[in-house]
Parts: C-alpha cells; structure tokens; sequence
C-alpha cells in the first residue's frame, strides 16, 4: 500500500507535537491556522486514522500517532540531508545512517566497519542506537532507524531476519592467567576459576544457559554484572574470568587481554540484520549494509 503526503504534512504534524499546540505551530510555519488543519486532515486521510488528538487546551499523539514519530523525525532528517548535498555541490554528498546495534557488536567490531566506510564517505552521518535485542527488534519495527543489527529472530511478519554469522562465545582471560597459556578448553576446566558472568536478564545469559544445559552444564559465578563490557574490566583488573561472545571482545592485539575458544561443547550465537519487509534502504544505509556484510563474512 503506498501513502501519498506531503514533505510539509510531516513537518505541520511534528510541529504541533512538539510545540503542543495548532496555534504555535501555525506561527512557526509561517502558515495560517486553518491551512495547517488541512494539512493535518490530509495527512490523516492519507494514513487512515487519526494522529493526533484535540481538545480546547491540549494537543496530544494518538498511540498510531506516537509510532509515526520516530519514523517522520527520520525521514525528515534524510531529506534535509539529501536537500542540503544537492543545493551546495561543492560539498561531497552526505547523508545519514540510522541503525540499532547489539552492545556487544557496537562497542568493538562496529567501530572498525564504520572507520573503513567513513574513508571512503567522510560526510555520511551515523546515528548509532546500541540497544538489548528486544529493543532493537522494536526500534526497527517502529521505524526508528533503517535496519538493526541483532541476535533474535522475530515472529512479526513485518520484519526479515537475515543471518550474517555464528559469534561464538570464547573464554576471557588475562594474559598471566594459568589458562591462557592454553590453544582451547573445555567448559568444565573452568569450573575452579573465579567467572564473572553477566545477569540473567541478558538474552546472552539465557542463549549461553539454555545451550550448556542441553549437555548438563551449569556454569558457578562469583562475579554478576549487567553489562559484558563491565566484565572485561573485571577481568583486565585480575578478579577472574568471562565468557562471552567473540564480536564483544578486543580485535587484535591486547596489552592484557587474550581470548580462548571453549569446547565440547561450542555455543554460539546467530548474529543477523533485521529489516522492515518492503523498507527501501537510503543510499547510505545500502551502501553501508554492503560494507557491513562483506565485512563480517569475511571475517
């Protein structure tokens, strides 16, 4: 179904949001009051059903209204940018990605993409949402940003999954640590060192759980953190070890730190790009997603 409005529809919406009122926002835009109305009807006409909700004193969004907002705020961006390369020529063309992230992907393997793209495109903005699986999954869906990068399928019919690649969980050692001098280990060789692990409310924790249980493990904390890159520093300082995913580790050479595969078993997760089904990509975003992709295939 394709929805027929105006750039100035979307912009006379986001005013009244946000100014709290038709009168204001008619000032703002430099419009008369009754023109912005109109504009707000078509612009609900052509949605469907109403946005916003009216009353002598009060301006609010509907709850459908609400889930519009982050997804005009970004296509405005866009165009704005788009508008702004056009008009000044001199000037390599820019643009804007916007993408949900896993943490664990966005703090170490993410820089490193964005870095080699960036050279190749130094005026492409990135908004960077690092968000828990199941928030990422919803920012995609409300069209919030234009893909994410997530660990989690989705049962919603409007959202793909594509898989990218297995990340599987690799023990974290300090360097002068007796397992470090280790090629591998096995699950069960950790059991008399200190592990730092992350809570259960983590959906690495419940993947990771779910998996040893399946062969009788159950791994002993001594340490529990939220986040995985508070236990790295648990680790740098000498408290224990960690497992965790291979992508929320340091790339290369670490003055401290060393990473082990884990075997019998090996768990890992699946990491993938999630989209909206039919969502047409920006440039940027396209030629990024490109990158991304060759990127960590390769690896």
């Amino acid at each position: 179904m394709s929805i027929n409005c105006e750039i100035l529809d979307l912009r006379a919406f986001l005013a009244v949001l946000e100014l709290e009122s038709f009168h204001r926002a008619a000032e703002a835009l430099h419009i008369s009051q009754p023109a912005l109305s109109r504009r707000i009807q078509k612009l609900e006409a052509a949605i469907g059903a109403p946005l916003l909700e009216r009353t002598t004193r009060h301006v609010a969004a509907t709850a459908l209204g609400a889930e519009l907002v982050p997804l005009v705020r970004r296509m405005l961006e866009e165009f704005d940018g788009s508008l702004f390369a056009v008009r000044d020529p001199g000037v390599n063309r820019g643009g804007l990605v916007t993408i949900a992230c896993l943490p664990t992907a966005a703090f170490y393997f993410l820089p490193t993409v964005i870095r080699q793209f960036n050279n190749e495109h130094p005026n492409i903005r990135f908004r960077i949402l690092d968000l828990p699986a199941t928030d990422g999954l919803q920012a995609v869906a409300r069209g919030e940003v234009e893909f994410g990068i997530n660990i989690m399928g989705t049962a919603d019919p409007d959202l793909i999954f594509d898989k990218l690649v297995e990340d599987p969980f690799v023990l974290a050692a300090r360097n002068d640590h007796p397992l470090a001098a280790r090629a591998e280990v096995d699950w069960s060789e950790l059991e008399p060192h200190r592990l730092i692990t992350v809570h259960r409310s983590s959906g690495n924790r419940t993947l990771l759980d779910a998996a040893l249980a399946r062969s009788n493990i159950k791994l002993r904390w001594f340490y529990e953190v939220t986040h995985l890159s508070t236990s790295l520093g648990l680790v740098e300082a000498g408290l224990g070890i960690s497992v965790l995913p291979k992508t929320a580790t340091p790339l290369g050479d670490h003055p401290f730190l060393v990473t082990r595969p884990i075997r019998n078993p090996e768990v890992s997760r699946t990491i993938g790009i999630v989209r909206r089904r039919g969502a047409i990509l920006s440039p940027a975003a396209e030629r990024f997603l490109q990158m991304l992709i060759g990127t960590w295939r390769h690896d």
